[in-house]
């Protein structure tokens, strides 16, 4: 045996065994998406055909749930990567206890999605004994029940919390491969701050910037413990994105044949974002 067959035996049980790990839920998925298959009424199983796709695109809360996932995957990545941004190149200078102040900036990212929920919900967002509650009476402003008045900018609020620090983390390390020498001499030249920002540090950060809104995007087309924890979706269809909604269909009204359909519309939708997402970042990284 020679070094390259032993190099491919050695590695095949794992690249087998992630290749199975894709693609039997994914079969599955996909087979089940085309068959009659309601928990509710395990006796009229059978082959459907494509009436679980027609049924879930015809939802009334698709449109919904399709304008809600876009508006807060855009929302939570302009929040993240703006404070990110900005964040990162404040603590980019020099002062006593920066290192704890980093930790502290970057902790939020490390919380559980349940627990972030939880904690905002319940710590800052309730109306009776919340933090914004007790500064709303504090100042004699009217309180607002931000689950239910604003339930979708809860959630955004929410996820930017979590993801900023992802955002500052990647963007600090970036900072740190930066030529100090270029900046020198543009402050040497008489840059200012905007100057150094725009013609600088921006672009040495492009290629961050594009990782980060990759990942974020990748990640925020499929948030669902924020959404179930705290609004359910509601009122009405006000915070259900796509998710929620395939989870509604499936563990709510016991469809499987019709949340398989809708995996699969998330998983083409989660694939075509990621293919320009990744020619973006491959683009930014040729420059």
């Amino acid at each position: 045996m020679t070094k390259t067959q032993l190099i491919k035996s050695l590695q095949a049980p794992s690249i087998i065994l992630l290749f199975l790990w894709m693609i039997v839920p994914l079969s599955m998925t996909i087979y089940f998406s085309f068959m009659r298959y309601n928990l509710m009424y395990p006796e009229r199983e059978g082959p459907a055909g494509f009436s679980n796709y027609e049924f879930f695109l015809t939802d009334p809360a698709l449109p919904d749930a399709v304008i809600n996932s876009l508006i807060l995957v855009g929302s939570v990545i302009s929040i993240s990567v703006v404070l990110g941004l900005l964040i990162a190149i404040l603590i980019q200078k020099t002062f006593r206890g920066r290192g704890i102040a980093r930790v502290m900036l970057i902790s939020p990212f490390f919380i559980m999605p349940t627990v972030n929920a939880l904690l905002w919900k319940n710590m800052f967002m309730n109306p009776v004994y919340g933090i914004f509650a007790f500064i709303s009476t504090t100042f004699g402003l009217p309180v607002i029940d931000w689950l239910s008045d604003l339930p979708l900018f809860s959630v955004i609020l929410m996820l930017s919390w979590q993801w900023t620090p992802f955002a500052i983390l990647i963007f600090m390390t970036s900072l740190q491969s930066m030529d100090q020498d270029q900046v020198e001499a543009a402050e040497i030249e008489g840059a200012g701050f905007w100057a150094k920002f725009r013609y600088l540090t921006l672009p040495h950060l492009s290629r961050s910037i594009a990782v980060v809104i990759m990942i974020q995007a990748i990640f925020h087309l499929s948030v669902f413990a924020e959404i179930f924890v705290t609004t359910a979706g509601g009122p009405g269809y006000d915070s259900t994105n796509t998710t929620f909604l395939i989870f509604s269909q499936a563990l709510m009204q016991f469809d499987a044949g019709v949340a398989s359909a809708g995996g699969v519309f998330a998983i083409i939708i989660a694939n075509i974002v990621a293919f320009f997402l990744i020619k973006s970042v491959a683009k930014g990284m040729a420059v």
